[in-house]
C-alpha cells in the first residue's frame, strides 16, 4: 500500500483551527475587527515558523551485522521516541506562542489610538 496524503495538510488543519478559534474568542469577547485581524496575523506567522522548526532530520549509522529485522525494529524506536520529543516539545511551544500572541495583543490595543 501507498504513502496517504492528507489535504488540507495537518499542519494546514492545525493552524486553520487555531485561527478560527482565536477569531471566535476574540469577537465573543467584543474584539474589533481590527484586532482580531492582527492577532489572528500574528498567530499565522510564528505558527508558521514554528511549524518549521519542527522539520529536523538526521543519519544514523547502523553496524553491518544487523539484519533487516533489527534494522526495522531500530528504525521503529527512534522514530517513536522522536515522535514523542516532537509531541511534547509542540505542546510546550504552542503555550509559549499563545502567551506571546497574547502579549501582543495587548501592547497592539494598549499602542493603537483610541
Amino acid at each position: 500500500m501507498g504513502d496517504i496524503l492528507e489535504f488540507p495538510s495537518q499542519r494546514a488543519q492545525g493552524l486553520a483551527f487555531l485561527d478560527r478559534q482565536l477569531r471566535e474568542l476574540l469577537t465573543a469577547k467584543g474584539a474589533d475587527d481590527q484586532l482580531v485581524d492582527f492577532a489572528a496575523g500574528q498567530l499565522t506567522k510564528m505558527y508558521a515558523k514554528l511549524s518549521e522548526s519542527e522539520q529536523y532530520g538526521f543519519t544514523v549509522d547502523l553496524p553491518a551485522h544487523l539484519d533487516d529485522e533489527e534494522r526495522d525494529s531500530l528504525y521503529r524506536q527512534i522514530n517513536a521516541g522522536l515522535e514523542g520529543i516532537r509531541k511534547e516539545n509542540h505542546a510546550v511551544l504552542v503555550g509559549m506562542l499563545a502567551q506571546l500572541v497574547l502579549a501582543q495583543v495587548k501592547l497592539f490595543q494598549h499602542e493603537r489610538p483610541e
